[in-house]
C-alpha cells in the first residue's frame, strides 16, 4: 500500500518482483553510466537502464515528474508507454524468456 504514498519508507527506490510477488522494495540499483541521455530521463530512469544492461531485468518506471510509464529492457529504454498496452507487452517478454 505504501509503495506509490509519497513520505512513506517504501516510496523511493526499486521494488524487485520475482514470478509475480513482491520479493524486495526501497531498492536501490546502479545507475547507467551513458552520458548521452535525454536531460529529462531522472534517477529512476538511469537506474532502470542501469539494471538491464547488467541483468536480465524488465524495469518499468513510473515517472510522476513526467506522468507516465517507460519499460528498460536490455540497457534500452522506452519512454511513454500506455498503461493499456503495459501488460500485452510484459507479456510478450515474458513468452520471450528473455
Amino acid at each position: 500500500m505504501t509503495i506509490f504514498t509519497q513520505k512513506t519508507p517504501l516510496h523511493d527506490g526499486a521494488v524487485i518482483i520475482n514470478h509475480g510477488k513482491i520479493i524486495a522494495a526501497g531498492c536501490i540499483l546502479p545507475l547507467t553510466e551513458k552520458t548521452d541521455l535525454d536531460v529529462e530521463l531522472g534517477t529512476r530512469h538511469r537506474a532502470a537502464l542501469g539494471i538491464t544492461e547488467t541483468t536480465d531485468a524488465v524495469a518499468i518506471v513510473v515517472s510522476e515528474d513526467l506522468r507516465n510509464i517507460s519499460l528498460s529492457v536490455h540497457g534500452k529504454i522506452t519512454p511513454s508507454i500506455e498503461p493499456e498496452n503495459l501488460k500485452e507487452i510484459l507479456l510478450m517478454y515474458a513468452a520471450k524468456k528473455l
